[in-house]
């Protein structure tokens, strides 16, 4: 059976197929191999390296747990921030007039193309040089504001591409019983995109909880990553088992929120709320240039 955008193999090419699994999972295994048997020659294998996870609870009160309360306020932080100034700002691209439409999209370009390290790294030395706020608290104000700024963007692009996958004919039939643009846009667009934008969202809402890593490494924001550092420092060089329990750590909240997402939308979708589509992430930038429909 063919598809549109390949053929069905046939003997040769699965038996050449079948060939290229084998080979490239054997390459991994070497590689894993290789790597684990230079980890277990400098001795970060050894048990000693992994017990005070299982047995010392101080490691997790003293330093993951309070590294991931950082983590999630600053998350959070931003995340309610930007999640309504994103949504402004992607209504605003929609606007009919060009004085709203053009500075608003000149802003959401803007922030979009610079890297949120950078703003991170920017506003911290504003806050330094023109605030009071003190020097303790400096990176997560200046964390929270790289973030704000750049996902502030991009769920406006989220929200622009979410409304204009809906059918042209939802607009039109508003208009036809008289509705305003305000109200067209809160009463019969905004709640049928909702659940087509919550994939894309929830994907930029685990890029946020990631994103605050970067304020661990540069600023010192006391966040989990940042708490490698001093438990490293303080349980004998443990840096691989200790980096594997960050990175589990991170699996496990980033899972927890995919799933309440997957949660979300299956219970919208059957109080039919929503027309059925669904907006990745990755096709936003084919949505550039449109207008209201």
């Amino acid at each position: 059976m063919s598809s549109v955008l390949y053929d069905t193999p046939g003997p040769k090419a699965r038996l050449r197929n079948i060939l290229y699994s084998a080979v490239f999972v054997v390459l991994v295994g070497l590689a894993v191999w290789w790597a684990l048997s230079v980890m277990a020659d400098k001795g970060q294998l050894a048990a000693d390296k992994w017990k005070p996870f299982v047995t010392d609870g101080a490691v997790w009160t003293t330093f993951l747990l309070p590294g991931l309360v950082e983590t999630l306020k600053a998350a959070g932080l931003a995340l309610v921030i930007a999640l309504p100034l994103g949504a402004l700002l992607g209504i605003g691209r929609l606007s009919d007039h060009a004085w709203v439409r053009g500075p608003v999209g000149t802003v959401v370009e803007f922030f979009r193309a610079i890297p949120v390290l950078l703003m991170m790294i920017f506003a911290n030395a504003v806050f330094a040089q023109f605030t009071p706020i003190a020097s303790d608290v400096r990176p997560l104000y200046a964390v929270v504001t790289g973030l704000v700024l750049y996902n502030a963007s991009v769920i406006a692009e989220i929200v622009r591409a979410g409304i204009l996958s809906l059918p042209y004919g939802q607009t039109d039939a508003a208009k036809a019983i008289g509705m305003r643009k305000g109200q067209i846009m809160g009463y019969v667009l905004l709640p049928q995109a909702v659940t087509a934008m919550l994939p894309a969202l929830v994907s930029q809402l685990v890029v946020i909880v990631k994103d605050t890593a970067l304020g661990g490494a540069i600023l010192g924001l006391s966040e989990l990553l940042f708490q490698i550092r001093p438990i490293t420092a303080n349980y004998g060089a443990n840096t691989i088992a200790t980096i594997t329990v960050v990175a589990l750590i991170y699996i496990l909240v980033n899972g927890a929120l995919t799933q309440l997402a997957a949660w979300l939308e299956g219970l919208m979708r059957r109080r039919k709320k929503s027309t059925g589509t669904v907006v990745d992430i990755k096709e936003i930038d084919s949505q550039m240039g449109g207008g209201v429909a």
